[in-house]
């Protein structure tokens, strides 16, 4: 992936799109919060002063000449429902409040997106069929299933080719930078997450864990071609300067976005 800049705005492209397709994982600069949001909070959920975060998100959307009204993001709850969107929807604002972790479309003029500040966006599309999802992937995520069901559902609702499938997983905390518990453990081993292949134990009781290589393995065990998937090399909590991360910051961050539109 490449750092492009986009009017004001600055974010990550991933290396194979197709034309027209517009995907991607912004930083945090280009905005107009103040610290510790600083600068392109794009958070609704955060502390942040409410006009900032609008204020920046319409920044962020006039970047790719779009309107406030075409980006569609959701409540976030570290589940594994999904919001899937086959037909038009002339106001996208009570999407907001729906309690989901990943949105899958296969409608063009809107742009959706998952907010992260650690955890990892993935994108996925199909460039001949013109399919697209977003997914917020934290252990949660990882553990729970949803990226398979995710998949499943292109591949079912819409009769898409698994194996056609482009992912792009973007930045998010690294295993250097994380350690985590027993319930982690335990809710790794009783759902999905190849918690063996990702973990790495650091004392009793405490891993490190890979949350990217649990995404990548899952991909590829639902039918993804290795090829077809890309994954950041930023770590969200080494980089201060580029990106938000809830543990460095001791849970005062703004968010970033891993965003998606179809042409």
């Amino acid at each position: 992936m490449k750092l492009v800049r986009q009017g004001k705005i600055s974010y990550l492209q991933p290396s194979k799109l197709p034309a027209g397709l517009i995907a991607g994982f912004s930083t945090r600069n280009g905005g107009v919060s103040r610290p510790p949001y600083n600068s392109l909070n794009l958070g609704l959920g955060t502390d942040d002063h409410l006009a900032n975060v609008e204020g920046n998100r319409a920044t962020f959307i006039r970047a790719f000449n779009l309107s406030p009204h075409q980006l569609l993001t959701v409540k976030q709850v570290h589940g594994d429902d999904l919001l899937l969107i086959d037909e038009s929807n002339p106001d996208l604002s009570h999407f907001l409040s729906v309690e989901v972790d990943a949105i899958v479309t296969n409608q063009t003029g809107i742009m959706i997106g998952i907010l992260t500040a650690d955890c990892f966006p993935l994108l996925i599309w199909h460039e001949k069929m013109k399919i697209a999802a977003a997914i917020h992937a934290g252990w949660h995520g990882a553990a729970n299933g949803l990226i398979a069901k995710v998949v499943q559902t292109i591949h079912n609702h819409f009769d898409c080719p698994v194996a056609e499938l482009q992912v792009a997983i973007g930045p998010g905390i690294g295993a250097h930078s994380y350690e985590v518990d027993r319930p982690v453990r335990d809710a790794f081993r009783q759902g999905s997450g190849y918690w063996n292949e990702i973990s790495k134990e650091t004392k009793l009781g405490h891993w490190q864990l890979d949350i990217p290589l649990s995404c990548q393995l899952q991909l590829e065990q639902s039918g993804i071609k290795p090829q077809n998937i890309e994954i950041a090399e930023q770590c969200t909590c080494c980089h201060p300067e580029l990106f938000f991360s809830h543990r460095r910051d001791n849970g005062i961050s703004g968010r970033q976005i891993g965003f998606i539109q179809l042409p």
